[in-house]
């Protein structure tokens, strides 16, 4: 008997098996391939996803493995027409400590998260297909293909598109898949071509594009499909690789080799009815599928994991109720359903865009996810700070500050951990922090900042403007670097109320207690 199985080692499964791991959950992970794979598959990592693999401990292997700001270099018949940078700005800022995505072939995220999974004692399950499960209300009972009968409290389908766990529960996967094949992908090697840029190479006939993956020789291959006498796609070859680089880039002398990976992609937009079903739940491709625009799949795949994760460990631990669950599907279907209308939206402007010199993939760059969820019932009114600055439900800024030994040190570096994070801005929130950590010993951890004992020092203000904080106040940081509450300093019913909710058994309908603009407690 496990506390949690999660179906699928990919991005998705090794994020939630390490967040569920590092608290201590008892978590297997079993996968139906053979062996690990080495295909490049999703190849960028959103500025939103470093941060939770930064909560998760694997940020700087991430980052020494890949490579960031990399160039997109266009090209129009042939001809170089310019290089962009879609992340280029200013800079990392005190409240955002990464301002570009990470380029890095899918595989390599993977054994890294493998390699951190092992670190906690567990490992993947190579070989073991999920057939069949059977649940009710107290646990869920997994058949695999080999006969073993594993039981666990709960169930997490992270297996892709295809979802068998999906399946067998008879959610809808609401959304259309076109027929036509759209691209053809796969990971070569290509002799004379430099490896500082994304290469797009555009014609009014299609095109191919190839992006280095780092700390290989090969790069990714996408391109527009090879049509054969009937006007019908060809499938995937070194040999049709071949032939639409000679017709798209017409760089001559260029040999393309060494195919690794060989696959197509057509447009697919859907999402499940339902994220959660009892004890079983969906993330991840499992959960939606969306066009390849801005490159969010994975991304997206990651945050489901994240905002499961804690959400799980606190019930596998008795800190709070099953209700809590609830509200995974309550905020991560909205965020789904967004990201399948932004990037089928994008999608459409790309392929209009390219046909113009000068255009390429950046036109599909999406706004960040990972913005917040100010809907959800998690999210309690605020009754201080500026809500024009930081409402509840957003993403918790980071910001520096000086520790009480006199030393540097992030406020997302305080944050990673499994968690509620208490900021106290201000003396006059002293009490509150006393109280709340008297209570919730173990579930909370209290820093003051700029108060009249020993704590956090705000270097320069950056985390009261990051805070909206002009007044003394109090905020409550989800496990999740989500704010889940922003209220008076001296208002430490608010805090309190919060955190028993969740101790008590908390339901996704319960409203929390919130305040209005003179910080009178009021209903919602």
């Amino acid at each position: 008997m496990t506390n949690v199985l999660i179906v699928g080692a990919g991005p998705t499964g090794l994020t939630l098996a390490c967040e569920l791991a590092r608290r201590g959950v008892d978590v297997r992970v079993i996968d139906a391939g053979t062996a690990h794979h080495r295909d490049s598959r999703g190849k960028t990592l959103q500025p939103r996803s470093l941060e939770v693999l930064e909560d998760l401990g694997v940020v700087d292997r991430i980052l020494e493995a890949g490579v960031t700001h990399l160039a997109f270099r266009k090209y129009f018949n042939g001809q170089h027409v310019s290089d962009a940078d879609p992340f280029d700005g200013d800079g990392p800022t005190p409240d955002a400590p990464y301002d570009s995505g990470v380029f890095i072939g899918q595989w390599r995220i993977e054994e890294i998260l493998r390699d951190k999974l092992a670190e906690h004692g567990v490992t993947v399950e190579l070989g073991t297909e999920l057939i069949d499960f059977t649940q009710d209300d107290d646990h869920v009972v997994a058949t695999t293909s080999g006969g073993q009968r594993i039981g666990a409290d709960y169930l997490v389908g992270c297996d892709g598109g295809r979802s068998t766990v999906r399946k067998l529960l008879g959610v809808r996967f609401d959304g259309h898949t076109e027929q036509v094949q759209a691209m053809v992908c796969g990971d070569v090697e290509a002799d004379g071509i430099t490896r500082d840029a994304w290469h797009q190479w555009f014609t009014p006939e299609g095109a191919i594009m190839l992006c280095p993956l780092p700390g290989t020789n090969a790069f990714q291959l996408q391109a527009t499909p090879e049509l054969d006498d009937r006007g019908e796609p060809l499938p995937p070859s070194l040999d049709s690789f071949q032939r639409l680089f000679d017709r798209h880039a017409r760089v001559p002398g260029v040999q393309l080799s060494r195919p690794t990976w060989l696959s197509t992609w057509r447009v697919n937009v859907r999402m499940a009815e339902h994220f959660r079903v009892g004890r079983v739940f969906l993330a991840g491709d499992a959960a939606h599928v969306h066009p390849i625009a801005g490159g969010l799949g994975m991304n997206t795949g990651i945050q489901d994991a994240y905002n499961l994760g804690w959400k799980l460990a606190l019930v596998a631990a008795g800190q709070a109720g099953p209700g809590l669950l609830d509200t995974y599907e309550e905020e991560r279907l909205p965020v789904a359903a967004w990201t399948l209308e932004i990037t089928t939206d994008r999608l459409r402007h790309v392929l209009e865009a390219i046909k113009e010199p000068g255009a390429g993939v950046e036109a599909a760059a999406t706004p960040a996810i990972g913005r917040g969820y100010r809907w959800s019932s998690l999210s309690a009114a605020t009754g201080a700070g500026d809500p024009a600055v930081l409402c509840a439900g957003d993403r918790a800024p980071d910001a520096p500050c000086i520790d009480s030994a006199g030393e540097p040190v992030r406020l997302f570096q305080l944050y990673a951990g499994p968690r509620f994070t208490l900021l106290g801005f201000g003396p006059g929130s002293a009490q509150a922090l006393r109280d709340v950590t008297a209570k919730h010993q173990g579930l909370v951890q209290a820093y003051a900042v700029d108060g009249d004992e020993p704590g956090l020092r705000d270097r320069d203000g950056h985390a009261r403007r990051a805070y909206g904080m002009t007044d003394d106040a109090l905020v409550l940081i989800r496990p999740d670097n989500h704010v889940a509450l922003v209220a008076p300093a001296r208002e430490t019913a608010a805090v309190l109320t919060y955190l028993d909710g969740l101790h008590r058994g908390y339901k996704a309908e319960t409203r929390m207690a919130v305040f209005d603009d003179g910080g009178r407690k009021s209903s919602q």
